[in-house]
């Protein structure tokens, strides 16, 4: 418990970069220093992760706790790896409130969000080979980003990705008895697909963001980035509270600093309802992620050779990367407003494609550049 308690803390205390760099840090720290799975068996967790809704890197945190600790493991890891991002994101969100309108904070923000659109569009570039495996997959994820336009609910689009991908496997190969019980694990998201937000009788705004930001977490494919159209279409669309401005710099904090980019949650939960508001945003969102692991942790051998399940993840990643392109869009819209923010995303755009520089550089850089524009201004 202390090895866990100490690694992860340190983990989530360093981990910039998003989901693929907290995965790569986990392969250095777990198999290639201390030996405590092998490659194989990381490459096994990492799949069965792909398999839940929740944020992967979080989850792939959460199951290697439970390997080497159990199920005090599990917890262990899991919160000492999502809370040092949360004490940091709390921070910074009562500086935004505090100060956030002020000529410096507004400039800092100026240059980073730019740099943030780049960083979106690398990610989802980088995933197109990965998810697009045929024409089929292809033109599903052309009808998403469409539906996703048109303003179709964020989880029915995802809900008819995995249907329409389960159907057209189930018309070459019905599913074997065997083979059904595993895509089970898509139920969450298949039987939310219609809810935009869950009703709070009481009005009682907690108690609706509890709630709101648990459906989320609880149903939520793909990317980390993917969050970003469900908290636009709940927080900002549907419930009014926030501006797609706020979603941005949420975005933007969640950015600049480490673990989770799920810790958005915590920032926009600050901006609603204040620390209470921060603390229930981020056990909502995350709570799910520690249940179905543990649920997952009998399962993870099996799933990773079920082709029914592999079918139901295939339309559910094409849904995903369409509305990662969706909503890439839309923030781009907001953030690039003149030649000098066309420029950082531009550049930034340019050094992912050529550099392995950590994204924290790139927010760095357009935090300066940002800052310098609002002073000579």
């Amino acid at each position: 418990m202390r090895e866990v308690t100490l690694l992860f803390l340190k983990l989530g205390t360093i981990a910039f970069g998003g989901p693929a760099a907290h995965t790569a840090m986990m392969r250095d720290e777990l198999v290639r220093r201390r030996g405590w799975v092998d490659d194989q068996r990381f490459v096994d967790l990492m799949g069965a992760t792909n398999l839940i809704p929740g944020p992967n890197s979080t989850e792939l945190a959460i199951h290697l706790g439970y390997d080497r600790a159990r199920r005090r493991g599990l917890i262990a890891a899991g919160v000492c790896f999502i809370l040092p991002a949360a004490l940091i994101v709390t921070a910074l969100a009562w500086a935004y409130v505090t100060y956030g309108n002020t000529p410096a904070v507004e400039g800092i923000l100026y240059g980073i969000v730019p740099a943030v659109i780049a960083i979106i569009a690398h990610a989802l570039f980088g995933l197109l080979r990965t998810v697009i495996k045929n024409l089929w997959l292809a033109a599903l994820t052309v009808a998403a980003l469409t539906a996703y336009l048109l303003g179709v609910n964020e989880l029915l689009v995802l809900a008819a990705g995995a249907l329409l991908a389960a159907a057209a496997r189930a018309l070459r190969r019905p599913p074997t008895q065997r083979g059904r019980p595993h895509g089970m694990l898509a139920a969450p998201l298949l039987t939310a697909g219609g809810l935009p937000v869950f009703p709070d009788p009481t009005g009682g705004q907690l108690a609706q963001l509890f709630a709101t930001m648990l459906k989320i977490g609880a149903v939520l494919y793909g990317s980390g980035y993917v969050l970003l159209a469900f908290l636009r279409g709940d927080f900002v669309d549907r419930l009014g509270w926030i501006t797609n401005q706020q979603v941005i710099d949420a975005v933007s904090i969640g950015q600049v600093t480490p673990g989770p980019v799920f810790t958005t949650a915590t920032f926009l939960g600050y901006l609603v309802a204040g620390p209470v508001g921060a603390f229930l945003a981020t056990v909502a969102i995350f709570l799910p992620s520690f249940v179905f692991v543990g649920l997952l942790t009998k399962l993870t051998d099996k799933l990773r050779s079920s082709a029914w399940t592999s079918a139901l993840l295939d339309g559910l990643n094409a849904a995903a990367l369409a509305l990662m392109a969706g909503v890439s869009f839309h923030l781009g819209q907001t953030a690039i407003i003149d030649w000098l923010t066309a420029a950082i995303a531009a550049l930034t755009l340019m050094l992912l494609w050529k550099t392995r520089l950590n994204n924290a550089w790139f927010i760095a850089a357009g935090a300066a550049i940002g800052l310098v524009h609002t002073l000579l201004s």
